[in-house]
């Protein structure tokens, strides 16, 4: 199957990305088609540093090939080096309606976070999305739920698109983990966790071995002394059971069995252990990694490329049946 998926170069990339998003790619690259991709024109669309902006794409290249993406079994590229999401962006946004776009939740979270930077980029991101995903004639789009949304719209542009102008692009899929799909903030556990939120509610995939376990010890948890899983009544724990079971790989079930007569404070040391060691792995390619920038751009450039010529076939497509 054909796989898209990507991130923002904005802020570190954290254990919600990863156990959401970036963990599913790595399973996936081994028996599909994949694409994924550094989405550095929807960074734009909220305040950033354009000084910045390249270092912070370079940065997302190593922390995707740090986490186990291999350019050997993907396609790895930076959005904006692809100048067909652009194009097929404009075909998609005559065609998508408005009403569309201003029910986004994400929209209205966005716009409440940055309210002096409230732009027509930030409403028409899901269309730009949208155009990511159909320029690959993609099948499934591995996502966490807070994109669900995207990926319906994207299926609502094909189908206007199709039933327009004719049969042209699939109806893609989204593939949302049933377990980690919306990890937490460890502050808030009813918000999710963000990189832009509280730095103490967060884990960057780098983190020191002190900053995981100082984050961990001073996790907001829930009253009672009892480790069970229960979103509703005790969503502190609830967070910290499903990081420490995607990380080691141990059901729910299980660790509530091993927790049963242990306390807030022993259970949070064992859940910080299994965070250190789980990522101490990444911290140690990332130091290798950052010091061949040549390498990383040409796993990119040469990406690009390769992403170019899929592209470019679509929207050869596309121009056709448009009438340009």
């Amino acid at each position: 199957m054909r796989i898209f998926s990507g991130i923002r170069p904005t802020g570190d990339i954290h254990i919600g990305n990863y156990l959401g998003a970036i963990k599913q790619w790595i399973e996936l690259q081994n028996d599909n088609d994949c694409l994924f991709c550094i989405v550095d024109l929807h960074a734009i669309t909220t305040p950033y540093q354009p000084k910045e902006l390249q270092e912070k794409i370079r940065e997302t290249a190593i922390t995707y090939l740090a986490a186990g993406l291999d350019p050997k079994k993907c396609i790895l590229f930076t959005q904006s080096n692809v100048k067909e999401h652009l194009e097929l962006f404009w075909f998609l946004n005559t065609i998508i309606p408005i009403a569309e776009l201003q029910r986004m939740t994400q929209f209205k979270d966005k716009s409440q976070q940055h309210e002096g930077y409230v732009n027509a980029g930030l409403l028409n991101y899901p269309v730009l999305m949208a155009a990511d995903i159909l320029l690959y004639n993609t099948d499934i789009v591995p996502i966490g739920i807070d994109q669900k949304q995207h990926v319906e719209l994207a299926r609502i542009a094909a189908k206007k698109f199709n039933s327009q102008f004719g049969k042209t692009f699939k109806e893609p899929k989204e593939l949302i983990p049933k377990v980690g799909a919306k990890i937490m903030s460890l502050v808030d556990p009813t918000k999710k966790m963000s990189k832009s939120g509280n730095s103490k509610g967060c884990i960057g995939l780098f983190d020191s071995e002190e900053a995981i376990k100082s984050k961990i010890m001073s996790a907001t948890t829930d009253s009672g002394k009892e480790i069970k899983y229960d979103i509703e009544k005790k969503p502190g724990i609830s967070n910290l059971l499903t990081i420490y079971s995607l990380l080691e790989g141990t059901s729910i079930q299980e660790l509530e069995k091993k927790f049963t007569n242990s306390s807030y404070s022993e259970f949070k040391e064992k859940t910080a252990e299994v965070i250190v060691k789980a990522l101490f792995p990444f911290r140690e390619k990332k130091e290798q990694l950052s010091k061949k920038t040549k390498y990383i751009d040409n796993i990119l450039k040469k990406g690009a490329k390769r992403a170019e010529a899929l592209a470019e076939k679509t929207m050869k497509d596309v121009r056709k049946k448009t009438g340009f």
